[in-house]
Formats: C-alpha cells, sequence, structure tokens
C-alpha cells in the first residue's frame, strides 16, 4: 500500500484520479458487478472529487466523506436511498481504490426518508396496458407483473433460464446477487412458446450470417469460446438490430432495450388516459400488492420478489385494504367468540 500511495504522490491531482477510476472500474468488473452499478458509483464518486475540489485521492479522509455526506442532505436535499447510495460507493472507493477503511462515520445529517406507497394499478388497468402494447412489449409487461420481475432481470432472461417441464423460471443475480426461481403463468405458455420459436429462427438467421451470437459474460466466455453462438445462450427477448463490436471486429446480439420498453409504456398509458404515474416497475409493485390481497404469506411474497429484508415487503401492506376488521371496536364491544 506505501508503494502505491508514493506512486500516486508523484502524479499530478488529475492523473492520480484517472488511475483510480481505472482501479474502480477493474475492482467492480471482478465482482461482476451489473453496468449500473458501475455507472452509479462512477457518478458518486465525481461528485466527491467535484466537492472536494479535486483534492488528491490519497490526501482525502473519512471527515471529507462525512463533510460530503452531510451537504448531499442539508445543501443538495437528496432522498435518504440516495444518499446511502453515495454512502456505499465511497465506502467501496476507499475500501478498494484506496485500500483504506473508513472506521466510524458519525456525525453526518441524514436525509429524510419520507414514507413511501408505491403506485399500484388494478387488474383491469394491467389487462387495459397490455391489450394496448404491441409485441413484443405486452409479452414483457407479462413478466413483469405475472413473475414480478425488475425491467433488469426481464431483459437479462436467455432461453436457459427456463424449465418448461416444471413450469418455473430461474432469475440469476439479481439484484444483490441472489439467485431464485419463480411459478410461470400457465395462461401464457403458449406464448412462450412462440417467442422460443422466434428467437429459433433469428438465431438461425445469425448463423447462417456469421453472427458471433449473443453478448456473454467474461467468465463464461473465455471458459467457452463459442458459447454466444449456442442456442440455450440467447436472449429471450432479443434486439432487432445487431451491435457492432470494434475491439473484437464482429457484430453481437444484445437483448431489447430497456429505453424501448419504457417507452412503449409510457406511451400506451397517456392513450389510456390513467390518472395513476405507471412505470414499468409499477408492474412489480401490482404484482406484490395483487398476490397481498389474495391472502398470499407476506413471506413468500418476499421470496418471489427477492427482498433479502421483510420491511421491504412490508410496504405493499399499505397498498391494499384491510380485510381483518371492517370497523375500529373496542375490545369491549367484540364478540369473545371472535377472539378465538
Amino acid at each position: 500500500m506505501e508503494k502505491k500511495a508514493s506512486f500516486h504522490a508523484k502524479l499530478p491531482n488529475e492523473d492520480q484520479w484517472h488511475e483510480v477510476y481505472k482501479k474502480l472500474g477493474a475492482e467492480i468488473k471482478i465482482r461482476h458487478y451489473s453496468p449500473k452499478t458501475h455507472k452509479a458509483y462512477s457518478i458518486w464518486t465525481r461528485k466527491f472529487q467535484h466537492f472536494m475540489k479535486n483534492k488528491a485521492p490519497d490526501l482525502l479522509t473519512v471527515e471529507d466523506v462525512k463533510a460530503f455526506l452531510t451537504s448531499l442532505a442539508v445543501e443538495s436535499k437528496v432522498s435518504a436511498s440516495s444518499q446511502n447510495q453515495a454512502f456505499n460507493a465511497l465506502l467501496f472507493f476507499f475500501r478498494h481504490c484506496l485500500g483504506r477503511e473508513f472506521g466510524k462515520v458519525d456525525g453526518v445529517v441524514r436525509a429524510k426518508r419520507k414514507p413511501y406507497i408505491p403506485v399500484v394499478l388494478s387488474r383491469q388497468e394491467v389487462d387495459l396496458i397490455i391489450g394496448k402494447l404491441r409485441y413484443p412489449y405486452d409479452l414483457v409487461v407479462k413478466f413483469l407483473y405475472g413473475c414480478g420481475l425488475r425491467l433488469g432481470e426481464c431483459m437479462n432472461i436467455r432461453i436457459n433460464n427456463f424449465n418448461l417441464d416444471a413450469g418455473v423460471l430461474t432469475i440469476h443475480d439479481g439484484k444483490g446477487k441472489k439467485d431464485r426461481t419463480l411459478p410461470l403463468p400457465e395462461v401464457i405458455l403458449p406464448e412462450i412458446h412462440r417467442q422460443f420459436d422466434a428467437v429459433r429462427l433469428l438465431h438461425r438467421q445469425d448463423l447462417d450470417q456469421g453472427i458471433a451470437g449473443a453478448f456473454m459474460f467474461d467468465s463464461i466466455e473465455k471458459k467457452y469460446k463459442n458459447a454466444g453462438r449456442e442456442f440455450h445462450w440467447q436472449w429471450f427477448f432479443p434486439a432487432k438490430d445487431l451491435t457492432w463490436v470494434p475491439d473484437a471486429g464482429e457484430y453481437r446480439r444484445a437483448h431489447l432495450h430497456d429505453r424501448h420498453v419504457q417507452k412503449a409504456i409510457k406511451s400506451v398509458v397517456q392513450r389510456a388516459q390513467l390518472t395513476k404515474r405507471a412505470t414499468a416497475h409499477t408492474f412489480r409493485h401490482s404484482f406484490a400488492s395483487h398476490l397481498l390481497q389474495a391472502n398470499y404469506d407476506i413471506r413468500t411474497i418476499q421470496e418471489l420478489l427477492g427482498h433479502s429484508d421483510i420491511r421491504t415487503t412490508m410496504i405493499y401492506t399499505h397498498t391494499v385494504k384491510s380485510r381483518t376488521i371492517k370497523k375500529t371496536k373496542s375490545p369491549l364491544d367484540i364478540d369473545p367468540s371472535e377472539m378465538k
């Protein structure tokens, strides 16, 4: 660590920060964190750099972090979740890029956590939106709502995530690097089979044209060089157009872009003139709330959503009406037989 510090000390501050960002990217890649995490951590690190007026990385202290986090709450008035994300980003930055531990971070003004109740669509509203969406966006929403998926999880589904014989879908490396298995909605099984046929046809065309196949994880690509050309590794929702990879000098097939799905949903919601603001994530909220309405156990819903903390799932108890009591009564007014 001393050698790294002395090496950095010889560089101008800008060059030191350039090295830090290279290190940040490498450390995130080693741990197989998502591109979104890389982007978020890079953004917060740059904001911290700007706040510290380009101070040399080796001279940064925990007190600097405290000042930055307090500034986010007091001056920038960021949400509690944003402040927590900034804290996690800087914790990673100090630990893995600077080789230093935080220690205690006391005395930070915490951003206020506002009570949040998610927007939930009725089943009729869900059906209305699906009915107005064109292929493949209608099928995407059926997975978002029918399986309670995050949009990123849905876009990353590959053919080998399905076990049609058992009627289940396995989500690999969801948020928090947790795998989970979900029941496939039986009502859309015919559409799933048709999508398999469409992907199979597109895959054959790609092979005939010499396309390098689907984009793959680096670890899989190194171990199985031709994995991207195998059918079971193809995206379930492939992009319409191919992507040119300059470094490799080849075309690859990516999955359908998140932004295209969001745009399609936004357009339909506006045309349907719904009074609610609905996004792709709204269907996941609706999935959880409708299961709760159907008297599913909260722990079961937690597992289906992939929440590590039951408190995250408990928020959906505020989106449905209580069925346990119609009117508040004094215990003296309740028939003893109702308490058994």
